[in-house]
């Protein structure tokens, strides 16, 4: 056996493999190295230089996340150098845009104007609509920084809020390119990029459009990796915050695919959904997984069975719909015999409610007439 790779992380050595970056290295052996921009499975980009260690002989600061592991190397991820390249890094993020989280009184005595600006242009009398669930206000927060020993970059967007589920918030967005790694290299929709250049730079979709007249299929893909509050629900925005639910994991009920989630449960409803990063989905969703939940509570929704009589349709009890159907549909069989029934299913059902639908018709009907959706 050839020798192992060694490498020295905050004076511990450890084994890693060829084709393993620092940032990789660290985090499996639980070294906590912070990023803003890394986003697992995708291509590294080392844009926001919040992961930088120092590392002995290099002539300066390298992102972890795009620095392969050598041999003998010796890195340092809290060296002070480090820790005051973060915080310099942070608080120019945190003077840029509308960053209103309880982190300090930011810009001094200019704070209660700043802050009437961000709720005139939010439409919102809170703080930020992702406090307390950001990471740019955790790493503020761990590095003790604020923005006020910058000047205030103003943002040159406006809020985008004309589709039905997600609201585009410019001004706090700190362009990490998350959510353009998100669409193009885990959804591969390629619906969003980087447009512009320099200090006019946003993320954009074809041709500068709406996300509503775009390529965007609202996957939600976006908002669930967006590190700040530049994506968020439109239905959760200011009003949900972390601390007010309970998270629940089950599996969405849309189609065969068994998609894990997570449904976020306020004073007994669910008032958010999120992808669970295990098998089969890791994290990721359609539209109906991550939107479609508000049917639940909807005073439209059916609770008791209907039965038409008279021309009219009329509640009844579970007992008597069934019996009903059963009925109706065994004297088709007795009349007409098993093959004038059709059962008719849907590929968008679980694999069990196919199972047991199919069952039915060949057990029950005795007929072997059953189709689904893929082939109508």
């Amino acid at each position: 056996m050839g020798a192992s790779n060694i490498i020295t992380i905050n004076g511990n050595k450890y084994d890693f493999e060829n084709d393993e970056t620092v940032l990789e290295v660290a985090r499996r052996n639980n070294i906590d190295i912070p990023t803003l921009c890394h986003l697992k499975g995708t291509i590294p980009t080392g844009a926001c230089r919040i992961c930088v260690v120092e590392v002995d002989g290099a002539r300066s600061l390298l992102a972890s996340c795009t620095t392969p592991a050598a041999n003998n190397m010796v890195v340092q991820t809290e060296s002070p150098l480090v820790v005051e390249s973060r915080k310099e890094i942070l608080k120019f993020m945190l003077s840029s845009g509308n960053h209103n989280c309880a982190i300090s009184n930011s810009f001094g005595e200019n704070w209660t104007d700043f802050q009437l600006k961000v709720q005139e242009e939010d439409g919102a009398e809170e703080l930020c609509p992702v406090w307390g669930d950001c990471e740019l206000q955790n790493l503020a927060y761990r590095y003790q920084v604020t923005g006020d020993d910058h000047t205030a970059t103003e943002c040159k967007y406006p809020l985008e809020d004309v589709n039905p589920f997600i609201v585009r918030d410019f001004s706090r967005c700190i362009l990490c390119g998350r959510c353009v790694q998100a669409c193009n290299e885990v959804q591969v929709n390629n619906a969003i990029d980087f447009g512009y250049r320099g200090s006019d730079a946003k993320i954009i979709a074809a041709g500068d459009r709406a996300l509503k007249d775009s390529d965007c299929v609202f996957c939600g893909e976006c908002v669930q990796v967006c590190p700040v509050g530049a994506l968020v629900e439109k239905d959760v925005r200011y009003n949900v915050r972390p601390w007010e639910t309970e998270k629940v994991k089950t599996t969405c009920s849309y189609c065969g695919v068994g998609c894990q989630i997570y449904l976020h449960i306020k004073e007994d409803k669910v008032v958010k959904v999120t992808g669970a990063d295990v098998a089969p989905n890791y994290g990721s969703l359609c539209v109906k997984g991550r939107f479609g939940y508000n049917f639940i509570d909807s005073p439209e929704r059916l609770t008791m069975p209907l039965i038409r009589k008279d021309g009219e349709l009329k509640e009844a009890s579970w007992d008597e719909a069934l019996g009903y159907v059963a009925d109706k549909l065994g004297n088709i069989v007795k009349s007409d015999g098993p093959d004038s029934f059709g059962l008719l299913t849907s590929a968008r059902m679980t694999n069990e409610e196919n199972y047991i639908a199919q069952k039915f018709a060949r057990a029950v009907v005795k007929t072997n007439n059953v189709d689904h959706c893929a082939r109508l």
